[in-house]
């Protein structure tokens, strides 16, 4: 996978900073979601509305630390090898 580098206006860099929904969430990944959701928007205008609100919960739900960390996950499902 080929990278490349834009620039951004700080301010555009902190709205895209608000668009987050974990610390380490990569810049690709917030605009891959983001076109995502543009899309939705042009093909099923009554789905993105859901989508954005349910985006808007899962922020929330993190911002309150509920939410199940990768170890957990992978404990639930057996996954996780004690040794």
């Amino acid at each position: 996978m080929s990278t490349t580098t834009v620039k951004l206006h700080e301010d555009t860099k902190g709205q895209l900073d608000l668009f987050r929904e974990y610390k380490n969430e990569s810049y690709d990944e917030v605009i891959r979601k983001m076109i995502y959701i543009a899309k939705a928007c042009k093909k099923k205008p009554e789905l993105s509305q859901e989508v954005l609100l349910a985006i808007e919960k899962a922020r929330e739900r993190i911002k309150k630390g509920k939410f199940v960390t990768e170890e957990e996950a992978k404990k639930r499902l057996g996954l996780w090898v004690i040794s």
